[in-house]
């Protein structure tokens, strides 16, 4: 190109501030993130509390794909992170199971035990002996969570869990999306383990991970948007409007600003609803789903218990449980409490939709009646701090008619010359993780610039990538 496009980012989170961090790595110098908060992170923010205790917004962990993510988190934080490995657990029926429980049902009670492997054995009966399925092809995530571990496991975990999670029910939900999300089951091998009384961890990709030393991981955002040109940062600005004819964007302080391209990763269906010549487009803004997320954060004097003390991330199938998951988060660093070595801390996350409503007034007490019910605490517990946020958008559902939707906007948009990419930009939660996200950044810039195809946000993670070059430049 022999004039450099005008390049407006709308998103300070990690899609944003990654695709800033390229454009800075090619020498390109015309471009302006705009972002609606007073700092970068977006959902990836991290929050200290009146009594010095720190919060994720969410369960973060940290693991790549990429060696350029690799690279870019060195230049983040250096040398600043905590190693670990993986201890994710369910607890359910009065007892710890390692996750994922499908490999370890034989920790179950006998009943359900037997229920699990007689729906294992029966799809493996189907499979090998049927002249034709025995169960219709999966419509949605209820029945290919059923094709894949049979009726006992449904009942007992897969099915409740996965309504705590997504807040509602399997059957809305389609199957595009797992991926390496969701772990199937091997019965030989759940066998051996029955056999042997032998836990089985080895799954998923986040065997490993890291954590930042200090500042939670907010504080990759903020130290990668810290080396960013800061005249070209706009924070406590809101997009009201595109005019994608006029590659116009309208701005909350009343100024405007013209594109050439636009990289956004504002929920989709709210870009949407700012576009103001495309009415077509804008009408789908109204078939997206999406759960709400409440982050609870509880802060303790004294000791992490021991049965919590290498402990990562906790599942909570059951329904007397408020949360679906719970970190020891001060697991994840000794500095996300205000005095280490004397204070530990716990985060839940409740997730809440139409059909899941929470009452925010009593979600705190709620949390900690079910810390108290797991045994967690008790009431002698001396609780230091409690901190609350509600996250409108927490996660993008995958519902039925998701990729039917997506195939119709995301071109749309992008004949519009605006790339909606990020967890909620591009409404993929199967690359929606915070190396997924930077790398749509990354790779939505290298398109404009050079042509190149993206891949993360088409979901090919069965190819390898073509390599990033990690571009050199004076900023």
């Amino acid at each position: 190109m022999t004039v450099e496009p005008r390049i407006l980012i709308v998103g300070a989170g990690p899609t944003g501030v990654s695709a800033a961090w390229r454009l800075t790595e090619h020498g390109h110098g015309n471009w302006r993130l705009i972002e609606a908060s007073s700092s970068p992170g977006g959902l990836a923010s991290s929050v200290v509390d009146e009594a010095g205790f720190t919060w994720d917004l969410g369960g973060h962990v940290l693991f790549s794909h990429w060696r350029y993510f690799d690279r870019l988190m060195q230049e983040a934080l250096g040398t600043a992170w905590v190693e670990h490995e993986r201890e994710a657990w369910v607890w359910m029926r009065e007892r710890w199971i390692p996750y994922p429980l499908q490999n370890n049902i034989w920790r179950l009670p006998p009943n359900e035990l037997y229920a699990c492997l007689e729906g294992l054995v029966e799809l493996k009966k189907n499979g090998a002996s049927a002249p034709r399925p025995a169960l219709p092809a999966p419509r949605s995530f209820a029945d290919w969570l059923m094709h894949a571990f049979g009726r006992g496991l449904c009942d007992v975990f897969m099915y409740p869990y996965n309504m705590k999670v997504w807040a509602y029910p399997p059957e809305r939900l389609g199957t595009g999306w797992m991926g390496e999300r969701v772990a199937t089951v091997d019965l030989a091998r759940v066998l051996r383990n029955l056999v042997y009384q032998k836990d089985d961890v080895s799954w998923g990709p986040n065997a490993t991970f890291r954590f930042p030393l200090h500042g939670g991981t907010g504080a990759i955002w903020r130290a990668l948007a810290a080396r960013l040109p800061n005249e070209r940062l706009t924070f406590d600005t809101r997009v009201v409007a595109v005019d994608s004819a006029a590659k116009r964007v309208h701005l909350s302080d009343g100024t405007t600003d013209t594109y050439d391209y636009l990289i956004s990763s504002m929920p989709l269906d709210q870009l949407l609803c700012t576009l103001t010549d495309a009415a077509d487009l804008a009408a789908l803004s109204e078939r997206f789903v999406y759960s709400a997320s409440h982050i609870v954060g509880v802060g303790f004097d004294g000791q992490v218990p021991s049965d919590l003390r290498t402990k990562c991330w906790m599942y909570f199938p059951e329904p007397d449980v408020p949360f679906y998951r719970a970190t020891v988060f001060s697991n994840y660093s000794p500095n996300n409490v205000a005095r280490p070595g004397e204070q530990w801390s716990l985060m839940a996350e409740v997730s809440e939709s139409p059909m899941k409503p929470v009452d925010a007034e009593r979600v705190i007490e709620d949390v900690i009646d079910g810390f108290k019910r797991t045994g967690f605490i008790d009431a002698a517990t001396p609780i230091a701090t409690r901190w609350h946020r509600r996250l409108a958008r927490g996660y993008p559902t995958p519902w039925l008619e998701r990729d039917e939707v997506l195939a119709a906007v995301l071109p749309g948009l992008e004949k519009r010359s605006i790339l909606s990419r990020g967890r909620f930009g591009a409404w993929r939660y199967e690359v929606s993780n915070q190396d997924h996200s930077s790398l749509q950044g990354v790779e939505a810039v290298d398109r404009i610039l050079m042509g190149t195809p993206e891949t993360t946000v088409t979901g090919r993670m069965d190819v390898e990538p073509p390599e990033l070059s990690a571009i050199r430049t004076e900023r």
